[in-house]
């Protein structure tokens, strides 16, 4: 493994875990009660909500800063595949009036974490070489 390696990995952590806590700090001011009615309509316990605010901070605190980053990728990919049956089923052929996919940005945040579930964070960071 080498630096650019490394560094490599901690601008792909690094960017989807600002990008995604972004989503986590609206939801902090806007709540979660429209989430846990889409749970609930879809039969789940609309509490089970409150768990998006482990896969919108938590998680990505965690891969910001370096720390277990690999459950945590794997916490964000849960986060975006449950985000896309709740909310973006309908769209998942979907192109944009650009002729891109009409997800590209739920896209880039589920292979973004999952390939950083797969590589890992990177010797730099608070886990340092256990990353």
């Amino acid at each position: 493994m080498t630096k650019s390696d490394d560094f490599g990995k901690l601008i792909l952590r690094v960017a989807l875990g600002v990008l995604i806590l972004l989503h986590g700090i609206a939801k902090l001011h806007t709540g979660v009660g429209g989430i846990g009615g889409m749970l609930a309509s879809h039969g789940l316990p609309a509490a089970t909500a409150y768990l998006v605010y482990i896969g919108e901070i938590v998680a990505p605190v965690l891969l910001i800063v370096g720390l277990f980053t690999r459950p945590a990728a794997w916490v964000v990919v849960i986060n975006m595949l449950v985000a896309l049956w709740l909310v973006h089923t309908k769209e998942l052929a979907a192109l944009n009036n650009q002729g891109g996919w009409a997800l590209e940005l739920q896209g880039m945040f589920l292979f973004s974490a999952l390939a950083v579930a797969f590589l890992g964070g990177g010797r730099i960071g608070i886990g340092g070489r256990f990353n």
